[in-house]
């Protein structure tokens, strides 16, 4: 089985790192990052770059798509070369996933028409206008697609997929094994659970600030 995490600069690095690291343990997995150009992507804050060891054309017909959101998701989905070969790579695809706004470039490449699905919480409007039906749900599966919230998110959608694909115990062992026991100091991940203030001050920030 061979996974194709999507690169482009400006990425959020946990959007396509937190799935990397729980996906690539399936057994006979081949994980793979891919972009316009092999070499380094540097992610959002321009302090860490992921190594894409192929180009989009070396790998047409991935079994799982997985693309991370970033602040630069708004532009990279008006890009022509990144939505042809995600509809292309979707046309014999298993999976198809996205991680916070990634689902935008899913939704430009005409993949959620009429789907349900998440993005990150400020960036649900922008995801209704490409077509989707957002919703709350950090983890949306529709078909084929399966689509995580904001960022942390992508780990979640991990653990359901390997699920999907390997088992529950298989799952299970992934999540022991990376001992992902989330005992977080704060209730604050959601706006419906964040103090009220925080959540009205983010809500005038522009969307491509978001991961």
């Amino acid at each position: 089985m061979q996974i194709a995490v999507l690169l482009y600069e400006g990425f959020t690095t946990l959007d396509a790192v937190g799935p990397y690291e729980l996906l690539a343990r399936l057994p006979g997995a081949e994980t793979v990052f891919v972009a316009k150009h092999a070499g380094p992507v540097r992610n959002d804050q321009g302090s860490l770059a992921l190594l894409a060891d192929r180009t989009l054309a070396e790998v047409p017909r991935p079994d799982v798509v997985l693309v991370p959101g970033g602040p630069a998701a708004r532009t990279a989905k008006d890009d022509p070369e990144l939505r042809d070969w995600l509809r292309a790579a979707d046309a014999t695809s298993t999976w198809t996933t996205s991680v916070c706004t990634g689902s935008l470039l899913l939704g430009a490449a005409g993949l959620l028409a009429g789907r349900r699905a998440t993005t990150h919480w400020l960036a649900y409007e922008e995801l209704r206008a490409l077509g989707a039906e957002p919703t709350g749900e950090r983890v949306v599966f529709d078909g084929k697609y399966v689509t995580a919230a904001g960022v942390s998110s992508g780990i979640d959608m991990a653990l359901h997929l390997l699920g999907r694909i390997a088992g529950d115990e298989a799952a299970q062992t992934v999540q022991l094994l990376t001992e992902y026991d989330p005992q977080p100091p704060y209730d604050a991940g959601s706006p419906e659970k964040a103090p009220a203030a925080i959540v009205a001050r983010w809500r005038g920030v522009p969307v491509e600030k978001l991961g």
